[in-house]
């Protein structure tokens, strides 16, 4: 298989690598400002260039370029290998929200939300999971009745990353009572000020506070502020979702891992010397190599069946990518405690710094913590499992429990 992307696309990496070079990491006095406006720097740079929200609108605040999926996967992965801070933190509006709205909001919703977003100006949560609604989605009970020209929201949602520090939540509720599960669900957004809502802190086993539970009671939300048709939000939902799997399952971040675990096992000393040397921990790296080789020409062979339009050609690699990223990141970092030892149990889990990899041992600390976390989020690895085995391999359907499983 050749992966390389042809001289056109590979002027394009060197370009973007060159560009990275030149404004990342900022100099002089902007690098005394604080992490997070030295990156909103740098992404608004990259989007004066071109190289970041390159195919959004320009009326929304991108580029304004035509699709070229090529190219988006080859800036992309040229920003990721300069370790530059082309994400914005709040991927939940960036690489979530905004592909969803392009693909099925309305111009004014677009233009309201997009750009500010772009920019970080709003940060956005994600509103699906509830206590009792993880991976059996369509099972959610917090409602939205119609009063008016508003939606009356009430129930509560689950393992809600970041909802103390967002400004807004795109979420599903049922409107819809008396209809089927999945046909009962709407998609609104939710200005997280509004009259009602309680966030409260879910404290990790890892000190972090990144998720809360909220609540919402008789939360007045705007009738315009549902994206898509009336009952039409888990056709609207599996948008996100798709974004979501894509963003999890990028075999440019787990390049980047497995870079920097090979950095860590040229420093990390065994018996005298580097532990690179070691004919065990060599044995395991091969067999992460070859993961990430895997996943590197599944990735590959999927950008190229969607650049040629040809999207079902791909529909296995796009099916599994998530949970085989999941499952090689967890098998990475576990190698990486092994070399860690005792500097991991010391280590404070969150990263240092700003557009970095994970090369200190917080970091990759924190990045163990997430491994485990990602098997869950954006749908659990066993419901992956069913789908790929069910819908993939055409193999019977689970029992349900309405069906005579056993619980």
């Amino acid at each position: 298989m050749d992966l390389e992307f042809g001289e056109k696309y590979e002027a394009l990496r060197a370009e973007v690598l060159a560009w990275a070079d030149a404004n990342w990491p900022l100099q002089g006095q902007e690098a005394e400002l604080p992490p997070d406006q030295q990156e909103r720097l740098f992404r608004q740079r990259g989007m004066a260039a071109g190289y970041i929200a390159r195919a959004i609108p320009a009326q929304y605040g991108g580029a304004g370029l035509a699709p070229d999926v090529l190219a988006e996967t080859v800036i992309r992965q040229a920003l990721r290998e300069a370790q530059t801070p082309w994400v914005s933190p709040n991927a939940q509006g960036t690489q979530m929200l905004v592909p969803t709205l392009l693909d099925v909001g309305t111009p004014e919703q677009c233009e309201q939300y997009i750009p500010p977003t772009l920019l970080g100006d709003i940060r956005w949560c994600q509103g699906y999971s509830e206590p009792g609604s993880g991976s059996d989605l369509a099972s959610l009970q917090a409602r939205a009745e119609l009063v008016g020209d508003e939606w009356v929201l009430n129930g509560q949602k689950i393992w809600t990353s970041n909802a103390l520090e967002a400004d807004m939540m795109f979420g599903l509720f049922r409107t819809e009572p008396g209809e089927a599960r999945h046909a009962g669900i709407s998609y609104l957004l939710i200005d997280m000020k509004s009259p009602g809502i309680t966030a409260r802190v879910l404290k990790q086993m890892n000190g972090g506070e990144d998720f809360c539970e909220v609540f919402f009671d008789d939360v007045r939300v705007p009738v315009g502020n549902i994206v898509g048709k009336r009952g039409e939000g888990w056709r609207v939902s599996k948008a996100t979702l798709k974004h979501e799997r894509m963003l999890i399952g990028d075999a440019s971040s787990l390049q980047v891992m497995f870079d920097d675990l090979l950095e860590l096992a040229r420093k990390t000393e065994r018996n005298g010397r580097p532990a690179i040397e070691d004919p065990t921990i060599r044995a395991r790296i091969g067999e992460i190599e070859g993961f990430v080789e895997t996943q590197r020409y599944a990735s590959t062979r999927m950008v190229s069946a969607i650049a040629r339009n040809e999207d079902m050609k791909a529909m296995n690699e796009m099916m599994m990518t998530k949970l085989y990223l999941t499952n090689t990141s967890q098998r990475l970092v576990k190698l990486v405690l092994d070399l860690l030892g005792d500097d991991g149990l010391r280590a404070p889990t969150r990263r240092e710094g700003v557009g970095v990899g994970f090369k200190t041992p917080g970091a990759w600390i924190g990045m163990y913590m997430a491994t485990l976390g990602i098997a869950v989020a954006g749908g659990a690895s066993n419901i992956q499992r069913n789908i790929i085995g069910e819908r993939l391999l055409g193999l019977p359907r689970d029992l349900r429990r309405d069906e005579g499983a056993v619980s």
